[in-house]
């Protein structure tokens, strides 16, 4: 099983990137997607959710309205379009995958990528 984000960067404020994360070795299509990010001393977040068909996607407060979490089943990929970046999202950007089947808990990480928002 591998995720692999791509995509992150050094922006000033205001720009915009795109992430990708790449899946292999499970059924992509299947599962839930994932970002989260971790900035310097504070605990991982929760960024943005999109469902297994790309339905339903789910925002944190503090990234409504700039960021746009979006998925390729074909092509096994996640997206997170982030816009009006602002220096408080300088964080590393992790992408997730989780599924609940007959009962149990599946879930994979990613590495992450380092996106850092200048001012």
């Amino acid at each position: 099983v591998q995720l692999v984000e791509s995509g992150g960067g050094l922006v000033q404020s205001g720009g915009s990137l795109r992430l990708s994360c790449a899946a292999s070795g499970f059924t992509f299509s299947r599962y839930a997607m994932s970002w989260y990010r971790q900035a310097p001393g504070k605990e991982r977040e929760l960024v943005a959710t999109i469902t297994s068909a790309g339905g339903s996607t789910v925002y944190a407060d503090s990234v409504k309205g700039r960021f746009t979490i979006s998925r390729d089943n074909a092509q096994n990929t996640v997206y997170l379009q982030m816009n009006s970046l602002k220096p408080e999202d300088t964080a590393v950007y992790f992408c997730y995958a989780a599924i609940v089947y007959s009962g149990n808990y599946y879930s994979h990480w990613g590495q992450g990528t380092q996106v850092t928002v200048s001012s």
